[in-house]
């Protein structure tokens, strides 16, 4: 049993319905710059460019989750070298990079760790064991009427113009058919299949325009230009005509796998609660998370927390599919 969590970045968005997640499992602390910011929670100041203060919030730590992008490496070694488990979130296929390339092998290391990457990289596994061999799409389909911190919309920003196409993918009601832009998730660049690309949506379709008009190159270029900026994360950090709603869908082959839900900062910090409870059973070194769980055992663990899962079961007719689980 994980008897004490730490983490970081822990009264943001994500780290509060982790935290949430873990409460009666572990004793959380969340850590910081701003510890002010945290609510209910045993917080701490932590500046991880402070060696003594971070050997301080270790000591006495089982798991650390992380849910900032600050020197991620660095805390993934200190924590390995102590032995302590960690969990990243990060959706930054060059964050992951990093980590990664750390080779100390006394605890359990999981990348992949949210909604996008996550709950895709587990349902693009279980699809592509059903149809071996077939390009991979994953479709991802967020609510832009839900809110993000400013490091969520500065991702999404520093994303446009990266990853080119476009396609059209079914979603589970209310959403249905829509288009999705390719994005530069980490899933598609970490998962060991020979053709996987991940596209994205949003619930409203008049944001989702205005995403693909963003992700044109030419476009990226000049709402990135350092003059304007912060004008730019503004206009997408302002933007909430939707709902909270989201889905992600997996489909190859004819088959297709969903999970869908309300909350893509609840969803993502429960998936990072049921990897730390799970840490101690895990076996040490770095690896993704579809590669040290069992993507139906794990995705239904989650439909107790309210999401839908929706899996197929065979391959006898492309629109042969599973049970729907959930509420």
């Amino acid at each position: 049993m994980t008897t004490k969590t730490l983490i970081v970045g822990g009264y943001g968005a994500v780290g509060r319905e982790a935290a949430a997640g873990l409460a009666g499992h572990t004793e959380v602390v969340v850590a910081g710059r701003n510890p002010d910011r945290a609510k209910h929670a045993h917080a701490i100041h932590l500046d991880l460019r402070e060696p003594a203060r971070l050997d301080a919030a270790l000591d006495g730590v089982d798991a650390v989750l992380m849910c900032v992008e600050a020197g991620n490496a660095r805390l993934a070694r200190a924590c390995l070298d102590r032995g302590i488990g960690y969990v990243d979130i990060t959706a930054t296929p060059s964050v992951i990079a990093e980590v990664e390339t750390v080779h100390v092998a006394d605890a359990p290391a999981v990348l992949s760790v949210g909604i996008a990457p996550g709950v895709t990289n587990l349902l693009a596994r279980h699809v592509s064991n059903l149809a071996p061999g077939e390009p991979v799409r994953i479709g991802v389909l967020l609510g832009s009427g839900e809110r993000h911190g400013t490091a969520a919309v500065a991702w999404t920003v520093d994303g446009l113009g990266r990853e080119q196409g476009s396609w059209t993918a079914d979603f589970p009601a209310p959403f249905g058919r829509r288009t999705v832009h390719r994005f530069p998730f980490s899933d598609q660049h970490t998962l060991k299949l020979p053709d996987v690309r991940t596209g994205l949506a949003l619930d409203s379709r008049s944001s989702t325009a205005l995403l693909g008009a963003a992700n044109r190159p030419a476009v990226a270029r000049f709402l990135k230009n350092p003059a304007i900026r912060p004008l730019t994360d503004r206009l997408f950090g302002g933007l909430h005509p939707g709902s909270d709603g989201f889905a992600v869908i997996a489909e190859t082959g004819g088959v297709r796998a969903s999970f869908t839900g309300h909350g893509q900062s609840r969803a993502t910090g429960l998936v990072a609660a049921h990897v730390i409870r799970r840490l101690p059973a895990l076996n040490p070194g770095v690896a993704h998370l579809e590669d040290l769980v069992d993507p139906t055992e794990f995705l239904t663990a989650l439909t107790a927390d309210g999401f839908e899962l929706q899996l197929p079961q065979h391959l006898k007719n492309s629109r042969d599919v599973g049970p729907m689980l959930g509420r």
